[in-house]
């Protein structure tokens, strides 16, 4: 969902993992939250890149 964080297993060449989900669709959007660098990630990539998904916190399920 966006806004939520990703924490990749390889580091970024600034040395962070920490990204942040901007876009949905066939290629994610990622920024990350160290030096703002921002790149796109089709869906299949991004599933074994991924270490652990940390939910975003405005993203309330909330069913009416």
């Amino acid at each position: 969902m966006l806004e939520d964080l990703i924490i990749m297993r390889k580091p970024h060449p600034c040395g962070s993992t920490l990204w942040k989900v901007v876009r949905l669709g066939a290629d994610i959007g990622l920024v990350c939250q160290t030096c703002g660098h921002k790149v796109f990630i089709p869906r299949r990539d991004l599933a074994k890149r991924m270490k652990k998904l940390i939910p975003g916190t405005n993203n309330a399920s909330t069913t009416d």
